[in-house]
């Protein structure tokens, strides 16, 4: 698997380290798109981005998988790359917000890499229809859309749909990472982000969202250049800066 690694060329030993999750609907994207991202203002920290299995290619779990595989060379090769092993976080869009939040899951339950913050932009978490996504004819990212991706996806299991799939099938969020993310209201994710937010803070999790009325998936990314791209840029980065020097995770092993 390929791994896109942002690093600044001077040395230091105290970096945060960033596991970075392209989004695409599990079925299309790729690592480079990190460069669009939010990313890409973080490469005062290391960024790192997997070129995940894509659901065309291999359906779940092949891109956790792989997710889970980045995540624990970042860990491993903390040292190497100036990382501090206490503040390794996740972060991703769309599908890689998804790919984040279930990714924070699995290392819970499994004991297995600690991370100290989760930043899951207007995340693809719901396999099934919520009051915003279903019948939604936005741009970018709609209904059909959502549907045919989530099949691609999901192909082959049958039964209950585990967490580590959909993240939004998750019953207990005790004990996951501190949270922040955004969305916009006429997005299909919108109601799923609501919710994952807020199952987080009831389950005592430190969790922020900002909310963008009236727009479009992933409008940040396609119009940068926008007011409220900007304001939206600089509300993940004072986010960001605080989860820096708030929120740490030793790791357990």
């Amino acid at each position: 698997m390929k791994l896109l690694i942002l690093s600044p060329k001077n040395k230091s030993t105290d970096r945060t380290g960033v596991l970075w999750i392209h989004g695409g609907g599990y079925v299309t994207g790729m690592a480079g798109m990190v460069h669009m991202s939010h990313a890409k203002n973080l490469v005062r920290k290391v960024v790192v981005s997997p070129e995940y299995r894509l659901a065309g290619q291999a359906p779940y779990p092949a891109a956790p998988e792989d997710c889970h595989a980045a995540l624990v060379y970042l860990k491993e090769h903390a040292a190497e790359l100036g990382v501090r092993f206490d503040q390794i976080m996740v972060g991703g869009e769309s599908a890689g917000g998804e790919l984040a939040a279930a990714l924070c899951m699995y290392e819970k339950d499994t004991d297995g890499v600690s991370v100290a913050f989760q930043m899951p932009l207007y995340p693809m978490i719901d396999c099934e229809d919520t009051e915003t996504s279903k019948d939604n004819h936005a741009p970018v990212w709609n209904t059909k859309r959502n549907h045919y991706g989530w099949k691609k996806y999901l192909a082959g299991l049958s039964g209950e749909i585990p967490c580590y799939a959909s993240a939004a099938r998750r019953k207990d969020y005790s004990g996951l990472p501190p949270a922040y993310t955004f969305v916009s209201t006429a997005e299909p994710f919108y109601a799923e982000t609501v919710t994952y937010i807020e199952n987080l803070r009831a389950a005592g999790v430190p969790a922020e969202i900002d909310i963008y009325p009236g727009l479009y998936h992933a409008f940040d990314m396609l119009t940068p250049w926008r007011k409220v791209s900007k304001i939206a840029a600089e509300c993940f980065d004072e986010q960001f800066l605080y989860a820096q020097k708030h929120y740490f995770a030793e790791q357990r092993k």
